[in-house]
């Protein structure tokens, strides 16, 4: 039996631990454990010096945790465990230094919070110290699983779903149709509501703020979504709104994306996978952000645009319409600076499939949009998935695309890097 995770319930560290192993384990009904003596033991320092003896305080401490570990296997744990009474307890002999304790416990009447148990220590088969112990236990809160770890300053709805292994700050608020999956960070002071559902393994930093109301006018409390997906880091203060019903009533979020601190994400929008987020990087109502994109600091996407796969947004930029994929956009308002070279070079494109979309570009910059699209797809060496999909988000893009060149010479638009 693992007792680690057991005693962490207890508010003592070493050296105050008092089990070194588990023997015998009927659970909910009998439990006997072991605990060495030694002369290393850090209470022999001043318990008698000379004539070191185990305090009889101490075995009856040893029996309250071996007890604890016997709670632990009982229906409806409890989150905390503490001694609240000790009755006829007895002391048959010394316990010294050498001495091999077994702690066996008993669990006897039970009554809500408070259960009676029959605790008895032998060593080399002699019983030294015998005790009626009254325990009582803080009864788990509903929906949070057994390996989670809620400060005491949380609160934590009743109807909220906790994920083991994950770990709630101090004074965080979260709503009763939250969902949280396993091993999860949740910082200080965060508040997490409304009908959420966040992944596995995702680092939500102090003070952010995720699930709550839009900033929609048109919004009338109606039951809407926030689904997040696994492995996301949300940085401090970031902010994620809730869907709308006009919008389809989802916001989403995938997997493995970094939200740096201030990032806010409206309600409806869309995010993929693999995407970053700058310091401040804001997405407006029903924007859609494709994998692998990258919107820098203090940037921001009008509503209902999108942003391509791999592409690149240039801190303190302003997206009006689509920004395309594979392509940096940079500026205030947005102008296309050709192919982010270096960012597909780092996600595996090879030179060559680089090559073919920068071509492409250059006949989206060289002509106007419908002849550079009829130049591209006639052109046998642009033929590569990659340079379809950019084809189709042009054509299906129902705002736009960002195509405008920056005021210089149009051989330095397309940078050759």
């Amino acid at each position: 039996m693992n007792i680690l995770p057991v005693l962490e319930r207890l508010a003592y560290r070493y050296p105050s631990v008092l089990v070194d192993a588990v023997i015998a384990h009927d659970p909910g009904r009998r439990i006997v454990a072991v605990k060495n003596v030694t002369v290393g033991e850090e209470f022999f320092q001043g318990h008698f010096p000379g004539t070191p003896l185990m305090p009889g305080v101490l075995m009856i401490e040893s029996l309250t945790q071996v007890a604890a570990l016997l709670l632990d296997g009982i229906d409806a744990p409890g989150e905390r465990i503490w001694l609240r009474g000790v009755d006829n307890a007895k002391f048959r002999r010394q316990v010294v230094p050498g001495d091999r304790l077994e702690l066996e416990v008993t669990m006897g009447r039970r009554r809500g919070p408070v259960a009676r148990a029959a605790a008895v220590a032998t060593s080399d088969g002699q019983v030294v110290a015998e005790a009626e112990l009254v325990v009582a236990f803080e009864p788990r809160r509903a929906g949070v699983a057994s390996g989670a770890r809620v400060h005491e300053t949380a609160i934590v709805a009743p109807g909220a779903r906790i994920g083991d292994g994950t770990e709630v700050g101090p004074y965080v608020t979260i709503g009763p149709k939250v969902s949280i999956g396993r091993h999860c960070t949740v910082g200080a002071s965060t508040i997490i509501d409304g009908h959420t559902e966040i992944g596995d393994f995702t680092e939500i930093y102090p003070f952010a703020s995720i699930g709550l109301a839009p900033q929609d006018l048109k919004f009338r409390g109606e039951p809407t979504q926030l689904v997040i997906g696994t492995h996301n880091v949300f940085r401090e203060f970031v902010t994620i709104h809730r869907g709308t019903a006009g919008g389809g009533g989802v916001t989403s979020i995938g997997h493995h994306n970094l939200f740096m601190a201030y990032a806010h994400i409206a309600h409806d929008c869309h995010v993929g996978s693999h995407a970053i987020f700058g310091n401040a990087a804001t997405l407006g109502g029903h924007v859609t952000v494709e994998d692998y994109a990258t919107i820098s600091a203090y940037s921001g996407v009008h509503q209902f645009c999108r942003v391509g796969q791999h592409a690149f947004i240039g801190g303190y930029t302003v997206v009006t319409r689509d920004a395309l994929p594979y392509a940096k956009t940079v500026g205030n308002r947005a102008r296309i600076y050709g192919v982010n070279a270096i960012g597909l070079a780092r996600r595996g494109f090879s030179p060559d499939l680089i090559e073919q979309l920068r071509r492409a570009y250059r006949h989206l910059v060289q002509h106007n949009t419908s002849r550079a699209l009829e130049l591209i797809e006639r052109d046998p060496t642009l033929d590569a998935p990659e340079v379809q999909y950019l084809v189709d988000f042009i054509t299906s893009a129902q705002r736009g695309v960002i195509l405008r060149r920056p005021a210089r010479r149009l051989e330095d638009m397309v940078e050759a890097e």
